[in-house]
């Protein structure tokens, strides 16, 4: 009874399509892999001047970082597949593999098995990081950067320097002792749009309340004007606390589309999202469900460069460079789309378009004949000798 079960479980997908799809999921690892690696690493070099002048940790700085990496793969791995698909089958043609494999019955369909079981689980793999996993990490990637540069505000702070912690706060500090306490401090704050502040305080000192970083000032004066009467209050204080966040805005109205579920960016709150941003967020949802599609789109125009038409004993660069500007195409066709749907929300149906007709008609210039029962078996030239005679 196990005999008989391994040996059907076996007869599922047969030996050459096993053959060729380890191949395919073996290139697919190592040339995404090493693509999200190269792109990790250029990422990651704009974090290298807040570790080395702020003293990160190594662990800090990998798990700020790696936060990023299923947003990379989401984006890289539809063109990862094009290229293990194009190329892996090239060189199979190249080694006369496929004309082997043509030469005893296998028809067009039963060739592009594999390459598009590989292309359906990068569909799959490309659902899980756009709906789910690359949402969650890139929240969780910039509410680490918002806490981490929270608490970087206290080194910012330098001596006799008027350092801009934001577009609306400027703080100024005439000197700084051993122990920490600030002396001297002068603070511009023009978060309330209503009324203009300066503080100025004979000392300070930086404390982290909640993952925000706070100044409490001892010995000062709070002078305040009211932009509607232009009337000047003056308050003295014996100590004030200050909070040095950049806004104070609720941190969900600074929320980028790309962190937020498929739920809130097609009924989002109004009171986050403003009406102009409402059709960009839609846009990035439609794009959440179409851009995993583009996987097999890209991963069939590989397999008809490879398998529609004769084969080359010495081989063909034009079918492949072709395939690739296609592509090129595509992706470029498709960012225009996005911008044009984002003030347009009716072109949305053109993104889903986009995403399927490659697919659509890449299937049907390889599979019609086999679909229609026209298909001939013929013996491919490359095997027959060239010196031979009737």
């Amino acid at each position: 009874m196990a005999l008989s079960s391994g040996i059907s479980g076996r007869q599922i997908l047969p030996l050459l399509d096993r053959y060729i799809l380890r191949q395919l999921l073996i290139a697919l690892l190592a040339l995404t892999g090493g693509a999200t690696a190269l792109i990790w690493l250029t990422q990651s070099l704009h974090f290298v001047s807040m570790v080395v002048q702020h003293g990160l940790s190594l662990r800090v700085f990998i798990q700020l970082t790696a936060l990023m990496l299923p947003s990379f793969i989401a984006v890289i791995l539809p063109i990862t597949t094009f290229l293990v698909v194009l190329f892996t089958y090239q060189r199979m043609v190249g080694d006369r593999e496929l004309t082997v494999m043509r030469a005893a019955g296998r028809s067009p369909l039963e060739l592009a098995r594999p390459g598009l079981l590989c292309a359906l689980f990068s569909v799959v793999l490309c659902y899980v990081l756009t709906l789910w996993l690359a949402p969650v990490s890139y929240h969780a990637f910039h509410r680490y950067e918002f806490q981490i540069r929270n608490r970087m505000a206290a080194f910012l702070l330098q001596d006799g320097v008027f350092t801009s912690l934001s577009n609306d706060m400027t703080v100024y500090v005439r000197g700084r002792t051993s122990d920490g306490q600030l002396h001297g401090v002068l603070v511009e704050d023009d978060r309330d749009p209503d009324s203009h502040t300066t503080i100025l305080a004979e000392r300070g000192t930086m404390v982290v309340v909640n993952d925000q970083p706070r100044v409490v000032l001892y010995d000062g004066s709070r002078e305040e004007i009211d932009r509607h009467t232009g009337r000047l209050n003056v308050l003295t204080f014996g100590r004030n606390t200050i909070d040095l966040t950049s806004s104070r805005r609720s941190n969900h109205e600074d929320r980028d589309p790309d962190e937020m579920s498929l739920r809130e960016l097609f009924h989002p709150d109004l009171r986050e999202v403003s009406e102009r941003d409402r059709g960009k967020n839609i846009v990035v949802g439609w794009r959440r469900l179409t851009s995993p599609l583009t996987a097999l789109s890209f991963a069939m125009i590989g397999l008809v460069t490879v398998l529609r038409g004769a084969f080359s004993r010495h081989g063909n660069i034009t079918r492949p460079l072709i395939a690739i500007l296609t592509v090129v195409g595509l992706l470029a066709i498709s960012l225009m789309l996005q911008n044009l749907a984002g003030r347009h929300l009716a072109l949305v149906p053109l993104i889903w378009l986009e995403a399927i007709l490659p697919a659509v008609i890449c299937a049907v210039m390889l599979f019609l004949e086999q679909w229609t029962g026209t298909v001939r078996q013929t013996a491919p030239a490359s095997l027959t000798s060239p010196g031979a005679t009737r």
